[in-house]
């Protein structure tokens, strides 16, 4: 069995959780408007060059969190679910994950969105498991603080290495889907990293690495092994 290993947020799906959930909550009046809707657009332009502070933007993103009890939340995750997550499910993407199913595969989702986000995306897409971001839980509420290592970054690879830890599976001829500049290091490490609607520079450096460069963003719904045009 090997492990298939999927970024969430422009790879899976098209479309960001992360900032989708920022627009839902400016739309049912949960943060102030303006300033929430600024600081989470410059933290996504941010994130897409490559230049997130990661604490700072949780500090940003989890406060919400803490303001609400979990029915509360809960509540609203499951119209967040329907009003904006629905929509942006890929049938391509869907396609991909059973492939490996029949592969017999593992399928790990690794994403720096948090876990409060993105676990119900997850048992909705069927995958096996998720690392996330975790949310500090503290007497059945959140924080708006971090708990442990963020999986952004190099803290992707150390996560899943802790993950494994503890687990039968290895990377011994794993796969990683990724669009972005950010999940370089752990696509490094896999026996098949894959470039999935990447950004320019993932996409230039996957070129370069002779890596495969493929999308999910197709009509057929299947998924698309690009030619490499470069």
């Amino acid at each position: 069995m090997s492990l298939a290993i999927f970024d969430l947020d422009n790879t899976l799906l098209n479309g960001d959780s992360d900032v989708l959930w920022g627009e839902f909550l400016v739309e049912q009046g949960l943060v102030e408007a303006d300033y929430y809707e600024r600081e989470n657009l410059r933290f996504y332009e941010e994130y897409k060059a490559g230049t997130l502070d990661i604490m700072e933007f949780l500090a940003f993103s989890l406060k919400p969190l803490s303001e609400h009890s979990l029915d509360e939340l809960n509540h609203l995750h499951r119209q967040f679910m329907a009003q904006k997550i629905e929509a942006i499910m890929q049938p391509a993407a869907a396609r991909l994950l059973q492939q490996h199913r029949e592969q017999g595969d593992f399928l790990l989702i690794i994403t720096a969105t948090n876990s409060f986000v993105t676990r119900p995306i997850a048992e909705a897409l069927g995958v096996d498991d998720i690392l996330a971001t975790e949310p500090e839980l503290l007497d059945g509420r959140y924080t708006g603080k971090v708990s442990g290592l963020p999986t952004f970054r190099e803290g992707k690879v150390e996560r899943l290495q802790q993950w494994l830890a503890n687990s039968p599976h290895d990377l011994d001829q794993s796969w990683f889907y990724s669009d972005s500049l950010n999940d370089l290091p752990l696509l490094e490490v896999v026996t098949h990293p894959i470039a999935v609607d990447a950004d320019e520079t993932l996409l230039q450096h996957a070129r370069m690495k002779g890596w495969t460069v493929m999308s999910l963003r197709t009509d057929s719904g299947q998924p698309e092994t690009l030619a490499d045009d470069a």
